[in-house]
């Protein structure tokens, strides 16, 4: 998460040892844990009601995929997802304009080109 390594733990507990003091140090390092066991208690809670609420028809339901990196393992790198790109390309959509309906035996046209847009 914070991605510390050990050298630079130990460069931070050493900076913490000359700012607050060998005397203030432990008193400040349990307040820190205390309140970091809080936070994560807090959200633990936090998840359990979403789910409750949810229901049993959501029991199911993962909520670390819908963060968005569980999204993009689960849309970019899930080989299942993969079988559904093969029929993507298969079937031409019809194109029609604004205030056209939809034909699907008309041809499907090009799309527009501008030049001065480019």
């Amino acid at each position: 998460m914070f991605d510390i390594g050990p050298g630079e733990f130990i460069g931070l507990a050493i900076v913490a040892l000359i700012v607050l003091g060998p005397e203030k140090l432990p008193r400040y390092a349990a307040d820190a844990a205390k309140m970091l066991r809080q936070v994560r208690r807090m959200a633990s809670d936090a998840r359990a009601e979403v789910t409750r609420e949810l229901g049993p028809e959501m029991k199911d339901l993962n909520l670390n995929q819908l963060t968005p990196r569980g999204m993009l393992k689960k849309h970019l790198l899930d080989p299942a997802d993969m079988d559904d790109l093969d029929d993507v390309g298969s079937k031409p959509a019809a194109r029609s304009g604004p205030g056209e309906r939809p034909s699907s035996t008309a041809p499907a046209a090009p799309p527009r080109y501008d030049e001065d847009a480019t």
